[in-house]
Formats: C-alpha cells, structure tokens, sequence
C-alpha cells in the first residue's frame, strides 16, 4: 500500500468534504460547544483549509476540508499537510471528488525524498485502500520525482539508463543502450557530439514493450544529466538547478511506467538520449557544423541549446517508424517559462485534433497545458549561411517556438507529433507538490492516453 494509508475497518476520525456555501449550514448543524470552538478558533472557509473540532476530552473529534471550486485533489493534498498524526476516513456525500482523486492527491501529498537524509515527520494517515489507478500514477510521479532530484554526482547517463534498464526489467521489456563510440557508429552523431566531452560516456536508451499487432506509441525525452552550457558556459546561477536538465527524460520514464502498469494496449517505445554537456577539450565549439542522423547538418549558434541537437537525433528514428503517436519532452527552453511561469508545460504540435485533446486533458486533471504555435515564419530565426538550420539562432524573439520548428524539421513522417517544454521543476512548496523535482505533465499525458488507447490488460 502507499505511503500514509492504513487498510479501512480500524478506528478513524471523520474528514468532511465541503463546500465554503454550505459551511454555515454545516456549522449551524454542531453542538453548542464545537459551533463556540470554531467561532473562537476564528477559521475562514477558504479553499484548501482544515477546520479540526474537538471531542469532550479535547482530542480532535474530525475534521472539515473546504473544497475548492471545481474540487480538486489538491484539496486532499492541502489536507494531508496540515492534519495531525491521526487516522482520518474521508466523508464526502455529496460525491465531489472520485476515491482515486481522494487517493492520489493524499498520496502526493505524502511524498518525500529521503536517499541523502531521514524525514520521521510524523504524518496523518487514511483510511483508505487507493484504486489502482491512483497507485499506478503516484509511483510513475515519485519515480520522476526522484530521478530529477538526484544530483548528477549521482545521477549521470550511465545511471539515467540503469533507471530505465529497472524498470524494463519490472515489466518485462527489450532494452537496448548504445554507448559512446557505438553512437557514432550507428549514425547518432549529434547525440555522441554533445557528450563527447565529458567522462561519462554518453547513451541512447531504447525500450520496447507490448504487442507488435498494437498501436505504436513511442515517446522521447531529453536526459542532459547535467548542462554547463558547454563552452557557451552558464553563469553560476544558472547552472544551479541543472541536475534537472533530464527532466523530460524523468517524465517519459514515468509515463513509460505508468502505461506499463496499466496495461494500455500499445507497441511502447521509449527513446532517452542520456549525456552529460560538458565543459572540456573535446567539447563541440560555436561555430561548429554537426552531422545529424537524418543528413541535415545544423550550425551551433551555441551550445547551450543541446538539448535540441540530441533530441533530433532520436526523434529521427523514432519518426522513422511513423508511429500512432509521438510525444517528446524537454527541459528545452528558458523562454518557454518566462512567457508562461513555471507550472504550465508549453504544448507543441501542428495537429488541432491532437491539441484540443491533450488541453482538455489538462483541464480535466487539475493540471493544464498550454499551447503555443508553431509559427513556421519564425523558422527564418534559425537559419544558417553554412549548414542546413541553426541550433540557436541570432535573434532573441521566440525563443520557445524556435526551439521547437527546429525539432519539427525531424519529424516528417509521423502525422501525430506533439512536443512538451517543460520547466520539471517546484520552485516553491505548494500541498502535494514539494519544492524539488515534478514529473510536469504526467497526468494530463497518461489521461489523453487512456483516451486514447484505453485501458486493457493484454500487456500485462
């Protein structure tokens, strides 16, 4: 079972979903002395906050959750961070949120990271065993979760590609993992380039799971185990936080997991280019003309925009297959969150059919995406004199959308393509969402594949 659960039938005090326009009624409903100690303790019914009321002997006798509007699972979440260490079982008769969002906004709200140092907080708990649905998303998000927050010291291609070796192992995947030199000869050249400087040899990870006779869907993420910027080097502020720069790759790890565990009938593919940019004599230079798997030769305007240059290789192969569905993921851009912030994941893709799903799927998760065009004018920004497109371009303007007409030039066969930018990252606390590492865009993507593809059990 999850963490901060207990199986139902022991002694629990009550949780009461409300909502803030029917407090009143509610509070009006208590004995004298719970109405008098709610008056006195001052509480506002406010989306998100706990009212605990006492029994005789001054113990908690429940607890009222206000709920917001829509109810969400943060709600639960807000809950679970700000109630005792006590048992509580969850009341809600007027139906407002499903056991699985009860569930998995609890169980996100339990997560911690602990590999570097104990948390024995002690923490409420509820009665309640989570629909498997729950349980198959939280353990994708606390996996992305923790790979993001594992420092690179601990956390280089070597082992980004072990984490994705487990988990073929747990489900009974073929892996395949190209390493250093063996990129080079099977003609991944702009993935060997961009981690040829560094000691930790650079890797493309490539999963395959399910039957052959399925849908194909095939997902990319980027994994920069660490970025300096190259020899374009970041300022020390900026290179703070990129132990993260493999976020995408976390992220489709995770949805590989979490399709993996639901048995959604696909042909699964997952493609992790793995590698370190680093700062050294072999490192790929300004100016430098880089081969591609697919024949374009691009120009490196700067080789702090790798994260482009490894995705093209792998999403030229995995384009190559034309896939039902194809979706990549990358920490790609900073212009990407100083337009929208960094809870919204920026959504590419030329299909409207393909958009118009994955927003709604945002909207109905609590967790929305947004999408930005792909402007094709825009593609005169990335130009070159000497080679067939630049990595960067001279311009500052648009700098999202650039990125991503660029990883657009390598996919051409495949009709359903999208590309997520995302930040992967909590800068600040929110309930069920500690500061750290965030699996940015798991449920909105796992509900549009659900959708999809639904939820079967051949691949089990």
């Amino acid at each position: 079972m999850l963490e901060g659960f207990v199986a139902p039938g022991g002694e629990s005090r009550p949780l009461r979903l409300l909502r803030a326009d029917l407090w009143e009624e509610w509070k009006a409903a208590r004995p004298q002395a719970v109405r008098d100690w709610l008056d006195f303790s001052g509480f506002e019914p406010a989306p998100g906050r706990v009212a605990l009321y006492p029994a005789a002997a001054g113990e908690p006798a429940g607890a009222v959750l206000i709920l917001s509007d829509p109810p969400c699972l943060w709600d639960l979440a807000s809950a679970a961070e700000a109630l005792p260490a006590r048992t509580f079982a969850v009341e809600d008769p007027d139906g407002s949120l499903s056991t699985e969002e009860i569930a998995l906004g609890w169980a996100l709200a339990a997560y911690r990271f602990t590999r570097y140092r104990r948390d024995d907080r002690p923490r409420p708990l509820l009665s309640l065993r989570p629909p498997e649905q729950a349980r198959i998303l939280a353990e994708a998000i606390f996996l992305a979760r923790d790979l993001v927050n594992i420092p690179a010291s601990d956390l280089g291609p070597a082992e980004l590609a072990e984490a994705a070796s487990d988990l073929a192992r747990s489900f009974g995947a073929e892996i395949e993992i190209l390493v250093g030199e063996e990129l080079r000869a099977r003609n991944f050249p702009a993935i060997w380039a961009v981690g040829r400087a560094s000691a930790r040899a650079p890797r493309l990870v490539d999963l395959r799971w399910g039957d052959p006779g399925h849908p194909r869907l095939t997902l990319v993420g980027k994994g920069v185990c660490f970025d300096t910027g190259g020899l374009d080097l970041k300022p020390a502020a900026a290179m703070r936080l990129m132990k993260k720069d493999m976020g995408g790759a976390a992220l489709m790890l995770g949805l590989a997991r979490a399709v993996m565990a639901a048995g959604l009938p696909v042909r699964l593919r997952l493609m992790v280019p793995a590698v370190e940019n680093a700062v050294g004599g072999d490192a790929f230079r300004p100016g430098d003309v880089l081969a591609t798997r697919k024949g374009l030769t691009v120009e490196v305007g700067n080789t702090d925009a790798e994260g482009r240059l490894i995705l093209a290789d792998a999403l030229t192969e995995a384009d190559s297959e034309r896939p039902d569905l194809l979706l990549d993921a990358a920490t790609l851009t900073g212009a990407a969150r100083i337009a929208l912030g960094p809870d919204l994941p920026v959504l590419f893709t030329p299909r409207e059919e393909l958009a118009e799903g994955l927003l709604a799927a945002g909207r109905d998760s609590a967790e929305p995406l947004w999408r930005l065009p792909l402007h094709a004018p825009y593609g005169r920004f990335i130009e070159s004199r000497v080679a067939d497109i630049d990595n960067s371009g001279a311009k500052p303007f648009a700098g999202a959308i650039t990125a991503a007409l660029f990883l657009q030039r390598f996919v051409e066969a495949t009709a359903n393509w999208a590309h997520l930018d995302i930040f992967a990252w909590n800068d600040e606390a929110r309930p069920g969402r500690p500061r750290g590492g965030e699996a940015s865009g798991l449920r909105p993507l796992f509900a549009y594949l659900e959708r999809c593809f639904g939820a079967g059990k051949g691949n089990r």
